[in-house]
């Protein structure tokens, strides 16, 4: 499998740079978790990173690579809008 060198931006893992897996089109996988075991035998804290675009060429505006951004409002969920629901308030 072939990883990328990938900096990290905000929360427990500031400043690190990470080689994360990337999928079969060449990019990482858009949200990242850290799970922190719980001193005391608890629930894990999880800790999500989101990706974004790292920046752009000057000249042609190609995007260069990607960064983790951290989200501490969690994972962010989201449902299927097909053409044909109705919208939640509609009857």
């Amino acid at each position: 499998m072939r990883s990328e060198k990938t900096p990290f931006y905000g929360g427990p893992l500031d400043g690190r740079v990470l080689a994360v897996l990337v999928g079969p089109t060449g990019h990482p996988p858009k949200w990242y978790e850290v799970p922190v075991p719980a001193a005391e035998g608890g629930p894990p804290t999880v800790y999500t990173y989101r990706r974004e675009p790292a920046g752009h060429t000057r000249r042609l505006g190609l995007q260069t690579g990607w960064k983790y951004e951290y989200a501490p409002e969690g994972r962010e969920r989201r449902t299927l809008k097909w053409p044909w629901s109705k919208p939640n308030g509609a009857p």
